[in-house]
């Protein structure tokens, strides 16, 4: 067993382990790359709405939490296929409520975004 990071060399280290699971996400999956697609341009369209602080950290906070489930989805998949291809129930269980997680924060953040809009519009 390797000995453990302590201090500052463990924070290097997990901003290492970090960004190679950002290009793991990128290069290998579909999904986080089409979000990413459509969050940027938000994030950054979100720049020029007149509103507060708190409902633009909640415009952009509700886009960032997409990406985030998406990644914590994509590792219960390569966890369930590391243990095996073949169909069980349980792995297929495991991928639909994973897909069913980022699903609810996406409609989060369209709620969020509807409301704030509408609400900036009136």
């Amino acid at each position: 067993m390797k000995p453990k990071k302590t201090g500052f060399s463990r924070i290097i280290q997990a901003t290492r382990c970090s960004i190679a699971g950002f290009r793991l996400a990128w290069s290998g999956e579909a999904a986080f790359r089409q979000e990413i697609y459509v969050v940027i341009p938000l994030i950054c369209l979100s720049i020029w709405f007149p509103v507060s602080a708190v409902e633009h950290l909640l415009l952009v906070g509700s886009l960032i939490l997409v990406l985030v489930v998406e990644l914590l989805n994509s590792a219960i998949e390569a966890a369930i296929d590391r243990v095996g291809p073949e169909w069980h129930e349980l792995s297929g269980r495991a991928k639909d409520l994973g897909s069913a997680s980022v699903l609810l924060c996406i409609i989060l953040a369209v709620l969020i975004w509807i409301v704030i809009i509408v609400d900036v519009a009136l």
